[in-house]
Formats: C-alpha cells, sequence, structure tokens
C-alpha cells in the first residue's frame, strides 16, 4: 500500500488477521503477537514507514547494530506491554505488516469491532490454518532448555528472519525516509554533515581528533547545539563506576545531567557497570523529562531468555533513538527507548517546567549486564 507518515489506518478484524498468519502466527516471517489483538478494529495513523530497522540480535556479536531491510511493514505509535512475555518492561515500538491494515478516511465510521479476544481461549482456525491458540503458543521457542526458564520467541528475537541485511550506503533507503516522511530533509541534511566533518576531519580518533572536538564544540556551542557525541568516558574501567539511588517512580521529573558530567561516570567504551550511554542520548542531556517506568527485567533478544536488572534503569518519556549519529543505522525507524542510569539523571522539583517531548526516537544500548 505504500502507507506514509500521517496516513490513518485501521487494524483488521481478528479474524482477517489470523487469515494471513501461518501455523506459527508469523507472516513472512514476522510474529503476531497476542497483546496486538487488543487494537483491532481501531484506527490509528502512521507514525513511520518500517522500511529498515536496526539489527539488536547478532549486532553484539560484531560490536555493531547494523542495518536491516524488511518489506511491507509500518509502526503506528503503539508499543509493547510484554503481556504475553514474562512481563517484558522493553516497550519495544511494534512492526505492522500492511495486510494488517486497511487505509480508512477518518471521518467516516469504523468497520470492524474492537476484539475482545487477546485471552488465550482456543479459537477455531481459519482458512488460514491459525488460531488464537497458536498465536499464544508462538510466544515461547521451540528450542526450550530444561531448568533455564521459558525462552520466548517475539519480533525482536525473531528480527534475522524476517529482515534481509541493508548496507549504509545503499542511498534507495535515505530516499524512502524523505519519500515516506519518515526524516525531514533538514535533519537528513545535519547527520550527513556531521559524517562529512567527521570523516574529513578524523574527529573519532582518540588523539589526532581531539581539536576537532574541541572546534566542533565551539560552533555548537554558539547556537546552544548537541556537542560531539561520540566522546569517549574519563573512567579507565566501569567496574567501580558510581552508582545513584534516587529511588525513581512514574511520574517523576527528572533532568538529565550534562554530557561532561556524564562522562565522569562511564569508561572509555563508554560503559557505566556494563550499561552503554549511547551517542544518541547525548542530544537529551540537560533537559527535563517523566520517568515511564523502571525497568527490573526483559527479554534477551540474543537469547530468548529473561534477564532481570541488578541495579534497575529508567525509561523516560519521550527519550528514544532517532538515529543521527550511528552510521550503520542511520534514521532507523524502530524508535528504542534509551536506558538511564540513574547516576546520569537528578530529580527535580513537580513544579519544574516539562518540555513536551514529542520528537522522534533516539537510541542506546538498551541491554544491560547489571
Amino acid at each position: 500500500m505504500a502507507l506514509s507518515v500521517g496516513d490513518w489506518v485501521e487494524v483488521r478484524s481478528k479474524e482477517d488477521i489470523l487469515a494471513t498468519l501461518d501455523a506459527s502466527g508469523r507472516l513472512e516471517g514476522l510474529p503476531f503477537m497476542p497483546q496486538m489483538f487488543k487494537w483491532c478494529g481501531k484506527r490509528f495513523q502512521i507514525y513511520k514507514r518500517a522500511h529498515k530497522t536496526c539489527d539488536t540480535v547478532t549486532g553484539y556479536n560484531t560490536g555493531e547494530w547494523l542495518g536491516r531491510r524488511l518489506p511491507n511493514a509500518v509502526h503506528l505509535d503503539l508499543r509493547c506491554d510484554g503481556e504475553a512475555h514474562g512481563g517484558c518492561q522493553a516497550a519495544c515500538l511494534i512492526f505492522w505488516k500492511e495486510a494488517w491494515l486497511s487505509p480508512v478516511d477518518p471521518a467516516q465510521p469504523t468497520s470492524a469491532t474492537p476484539a475482545a479476544a487477546a485471552a488465550p481461549a482456543a479459537a477455531a482456525a481459519p482458512a488460514g490454518g491459525c488460531s488464537v491458540r497458536d498465536v499464544w503458543d508462538a510466544t515461547k521457542s521451540p528450542d526450550q532448555v530444561a531448568g533455564k526458564g521459558i525462552r520466548y520467541s517475539c519480533q525482536a528475537t525473531e528480527l534475522p528472519n524476517y529482515t534481509q541485511p541493508l548496507k549504509w550506503w545503499d542511498a534507495r533507503q535515505y530516499a524512502e525516509d524523505i519519500t515516506s516522511g519518515n526524516v525531514p530533509l533538514p535533519k537528513m541534511l545535519g547527520s550527513f554533515t556531521y559524517f562529512a566533518y567527521v570523516g574529513a576531519t578524523m574527529a573519532r580518533r582518540p588523539r589526532l581528533g581531539r581539536p576537532a572536538r574541541w572546534i566542533y564544540d565551539r560552533i555548537q556551542s554558539l547556537w546552544g547545539g548537541v556537542p560531539f557525541p561520540r566522546k569517549r568516558g574519563d573512567l579507565a574501567t566501569d567496574k567501580d563506576a558510581p552508582i545513584a539511588h534516587l529511588g525513581l517512580q512514574e511520574g517523576d521529573l527528572v533532568r538529565v545531567r550534562s554530557h561532561k558530567d556524564i562522562l565522569a561516570t562511564i569508561d572509555k567504551q563508554t560503559n557505566n557497570r556494563g550499561m552503554g550511554f549511547d551517542a544518541e542520548m547525548v542530544p537529551y542531556c540537560g533537559k527535563i523529562f517523566r520517568v515511564r517506568t523502571r525497568v527490573e527485567k526483559f527479554i534477551d533478544e540474543r537469547t530468548g531468555f529473561i534477564r532481570r536488572m541488578k541495579t534497575p534503569a529508567v525509561i523516560l518519556d519521550g527519550v528514544y533513538c532517532q538515529s543521527r549519529y550511528s552510521e550503520n543505522r542511520l534514521f532507523c525507524p524502530r524508535g528504542i527507548y534509551a536506558w538511564w542510569r540513574e547516576v546520569w539523571l537528578e530529580k527535580v522539583p513537580a513544579t519544574a517546567i516539562e518540555p513536551v517531548a514529542k520528537e522522534e526516537p533516539v537510541d542506546a544500548p538498551r541491554r544491560a549486564a547489571g
């Protein structure tokens, strides 16, 4: 359907969607998850065209979250609540195949009744051969390991199976970013200018690039821009990185500390006790946001097992990946929430002015060992 940002769609009925799925609850390898049933019959605007994404599964092995291509998919502004996956709190943006949606005129009445059958109750399989029970069963990987708990299967864990490799230099992706409405032209030109500067000045080199980083920061300071986002931390090792316990809860207001302050809490690989501070988080430094949730457990995409945080992190409203400084996944529309150590934040009074934080997504290594 070549849907673009802002187009209105209606999620098809449960029966229509089941008819598109194979016996494992997938369409072209992409799982339809049980928690998506509750949106059947409801209308939403297209948030992004999901023509590409970033590899958070095999990317850990290479040290790079490389780009991946997928056909006929979009993002609505809807996130996974972890209901069918052990209460995972990652709040991933959900992928929707265009076959699960119908273009609509928002002025016209709805044509479907919202689905009530999101529960794992048995349901007769339609002609497509998939039932609600099959969709629920597919949330557990067929490769279970005795004594290690449930191994889950979801859109995040299965990403390599429904996407194909995408090289950063494939110009067609950037053309689609523009034509779909995913990325405004000024923002794209800004990122390309950043990479041109980095390449010409060797700004990412630890020593040789120091003058280039200094110049970059001075120029950015003239109009309140973002400082050079890929600086190394001050610590030799992150094992003794500082910890803060602010007791943050949903709804609290916090200010993200300055980039300079955060650099003092991370090592040369930008880690704080196993959690990375990514360049995509730098644009949020110094700004005020509201806490969305505390993250204590999540599904490890590489294994499918639930992992628990030794030190909980927090997610902030409106703070997610814009993929502006990551060449291998430039302008990825996946909108992964950044995870924040409390030492990177400071609590502010409830009377503080809260900005309207409804920008594009920012990205950070959101999986952590502790």
